[in-house]
């Protein structure tokens, strides 16, 4: 069954279809509430040193390779008064007996105590188990928070505690809504026109999220994919809908009835809207060659989003536009209701004929504004934020401050050395000579004595940087350990020392990605183009829209780097402080932006093949393209810019990134790209835009995207006449 066909059964069985589609949602939303599963803040990483040493801590120190949590404290008359000393052992005792903490180092037992110089601040460690995480943690902050006292500050920080703040979104989600609502009612004038886009991307967007809820169970899904997740899909999917239902409405203002409309749409664009979609998942998809499990879910989770909104836009929304009819002008913005004919009488026609006119001009100004905006991503710097950039207002936050305030910065990321000896006899002269080794090396503030395990076969070692967990010192620390202090202080003896702990990992993970973005560039970039080979039958235009996409692209990567590790303008979104870049946003930047902009690459492309296969004039294909299609562009940027740019004050760093990110790069396609160097190169190259060589077009299919071979013909003025009068100027198609 072809688009066209299927959008006429949804629209003849369009109850059954709305059915289906309210089924679906209770079903998937109750199903997540009951049998979700647990998103994931850990990363794993395949066969990295700093995994290779977690894996053997938790195999020879279970009690320390798990989970825990540092309680930070600051007494104004000092750590040693009577007491401060009885209301901190009163809350370290009850932090022992909580269900889930296995041990609470003894502060105030024998031996060196962890003091900063002045004896105002210490902390000590509560080790978890590991069952019921989240509640432990919890209980653990309760805790904490009873013992503060005038002249006593109590404060937890680690990892269990930073997850009992997940992202949370729901204000920007509503905005963003919002704001699309008040662009598509300035689009279409029609309050009914408008509601069908927002309602199919709201009920594909509702199933995805709730199956993603349900992977959760299976799979180690990031805690922000949600957010992610819903950030795109609504987008996508407000888009797809607006494309669809601004094409409805032109072939109705042509003279085609309800459902001869609705199979034109979707026959047209439609399947634009696959092709758009398919683009977009090639380009997530191709995250899998990571091989690492977070980025795993992370990619699945955009992809069902994506495809779930796809599937709306495709079943649901044809059913929609059956309730709508010929009502779907109903209910008129005064001073908004717009014809979607005569565009030639348009501003952007005017400007597609200005815009080719001076196409060296268009090309040089828009390259140049491309290439200033991508320099700062030139000294971008990955890394795994910390809790010090969580809001003040948090726990976390403040432990942060109080240990780096005591202790130095590097004591908020330590490094954790693991070493495998072949026993105590022969192993610890090694690890003294380690110790000193690494005591004495630039940039270490601090070396924990080693702990030795039961059977004399391997050591843990705590080593505190005097640089922040996100400096390049600290990175530049670990990479100099491994490479020259570590191997000549074990050279020639069995012992064998793993750096590893979570700056470590964080360091490791931002190494393992970088190495591996130019594969999964040329990944995306090799099957973006055999798609658009397929789609539009030429190799030049698949070919510089791969270009295009990636200059703004980088833009995009220069704004974020701009704005996150320089700090300009950070404070206008509530970013406390700058710091370096997530690891894994470059990449997924790079997919979700180079898939989004394929979107409007193929929604203006599509057009403009299906004018020029009809008139066989270039420019004029183009200039009639620009026109017909600027305005829903811009229309589906102006969606997109300020779902992404609500994101940007969720308050959670790796969602704000996201935002800015997806926020900048869309607006620089839709302006720089699409509405001044896809028309200015167009005419350049001139009808070298749709050449194919002889024996590719003889071997690839021909999948008809505009649907021009199967389109019905339009009514006539008569029969459409007849169709108005007898139809009820209230009827919704109910």
């Amino acid at each position: 069954m072809g688009i066209g066909a299927l959008a006429g059964w949804c629209h003849r069985h369009r109850r059954f279809v709305a059915a289906a589609w309210i089924v679906a949602v209770v079903t998937v939303v109750l199903g997540s509430e009951l049998a979700g599963g647990h998103y994931s803040r850990s990363v794993t990483l395949p066969n990295l040193e700093s995994e290779q040493a977690h894996d053997l801590l938790r195999e020879r120190f279970p009690a320390t390779a798990g989970p825990s949590v540092q309680v930070v404290f600051e007494a104004a008359a000092g750590v040693d008064d009577p007491g401060v000393r009885a209301r901190l052992e009163r809350l370290f005792g009850h932090l022992r007996e909580l269900p889930g903490v296995t041990s609470v180092d003894d502060f105030y037992g024998p031996g060196p105590r962890p003091v900063a110089p002045g004896g105002r601040i210490g902390f000590t460690t509560a080790r978890l188990s590991g069952v019921g995480e989240r509640a432990t943690a919890r209980a653990v902050v309760r805790e904490v928070e009873r013992a503060r006292a005038p002249g006593l500050r109590v404060e937890a920080g680690g990892e269990p505690v930073s997850e009992l703040y997940p992202p949370s979104t729901g204000r920007a989600e509503l905005f963003g809504v919002g704001a699309a609502i008040v662009i598509l009612l300035i689009s279409f004038g029609s309050v009914i026109a408008m509601g069908l886009p927002v309602g199919t991307a709201i009920a594909g967007l509702a199933v995805s999220i709730g199956g993603l809820t349900l992977l959760a169970r299976f799979a180690d899904v990031p805690d922000f994919t949600p957010q992610l997740a819903g950030m795109i899909g609504l987008g996508v999917g407000i888009d797809y809908a607006l494309f669809i239902v601004t094409r409805y409405r032109q072939e109705l203002h042509a003279g085609r009835d309800g459902e001869l409309a609705t199979r034109v749409a979707l026959a047209t664009a439609g399947r634009a809207v696959v092709f758009a979609g398919l683009t977009v998942v090639v380009s997530l998809m191709a995250m899998l060659v990571m091989d690492i499990s977070f980025v795993r879910g992370l990619a699945l989770g955009a992809v069902a989003a994506v495809l779930t909104v796809m599937l709306a836009s495709l079943t649901l929304l044809p059913a929609l536009l059956g309730f709508a009819g010929r009502a779907i002008d109903r209910l008129r913005v005064p001073g908004l209701h717009r014809d979607e004919s005569g565009h030639r009488r348009t501003f952007w026609f005017r400007w597609s004929r200005q815009v080719q006119r001076h196409p060296i001009v268009a090309v040089v100004t828009g390259g140049v504004v491309l290439l200033t905006l991508g320099v700062p991503a030139l000294s971008m710097r990955l890394g795994i934020a910390d809790a010090g950039h969580d809001p003040p207002s948090r726990t976390t936050r403040r432990a942060y401050d109080l240990l780096a305030e005591g202790f130095g910065a590097g004591f908020n990321g330590p490094l954790v050395l693991a070493a495998e000896m072949p026993g105590r006899a022969r192993g610890e002269p090694v690890l003294a000579r380690v110790q000193k080794t690494v005591g004495a090396t630039p940039g270490v503030a601090f070396v924990v004595p080693a702990e030795v395990s039961d059977d004399g076969r391997a050591a843990i070692v705590t080593v505190f940087p005097s640089s922040a967990p996100q400096d390049r010192a600290t990175a530049e620390l670990v990479h100099r350990l491994r490479s020259d202090v570590l191997p000549a202080a074990t050279a020639g003896t069995p012992v064998h020392v793993l750096v590893g702990g979570r700056t470590a990992v964080g360091i490791d993970l931002s190494s393992y990605l970088g190495d591996r973005m130019p594969l999964f560039i040329g990944i995306v970039l090799a099957l973006s183009f055999l798609v658009l080979l397929v789609v539009f039958r030429s190799v030049l235009v698949p070919l510089k829209a791969a270009v295009m996409n990636v200059l703004s692209i980088a833009a995009a990567y220069g704004v974020v780097t701009a704005v996150f590790q320089w700090g300009w303008g950070a404070s206008l979104i509530g970013l406390h402080r700058p710091g370096p870049i997530e690891p894994v946003a470059p990449m997924m930047l790079f997919a979700v932006v180079f898939g989004l902009s394929m979107d409007y690459e193929v929604f203006l492309l599509s057009r403009c093949h299906e004018e020029w296969v009809r008139t066989g004039d270039n420019a004029g294909a183009v200039a009639d393209a620009l026109a017909t299609t600027a305005r829903v562009i811009t229309a589906a940027a102006a969606i997109m810019v300020a779902v992404f740019v609500s994101f940007a004050f969720a308050g959670d760093r790796v969602v704000q990134l996201f935002g800015v990110g997806l926020a900048a790069a869309i607006l620089i396609d839709a302006t720089l790209v699409r509405m001044l160097l896809v028309p200015a190169t167009m005419e350049l190259l001139g009808d070298a835009n749709w050449w194919l060589p002889r024996w590719l077009d003889r071997i690839i299919p021909d999948l008809d995207i505009e649907g021009e071979h199967h389109l019905p013909p339009a009514t006539t003025p008569e029969a459409e006449r007849a169709i108005a009068e007898a139809s009820d100027p209230t009827d919704l198609g109910l």
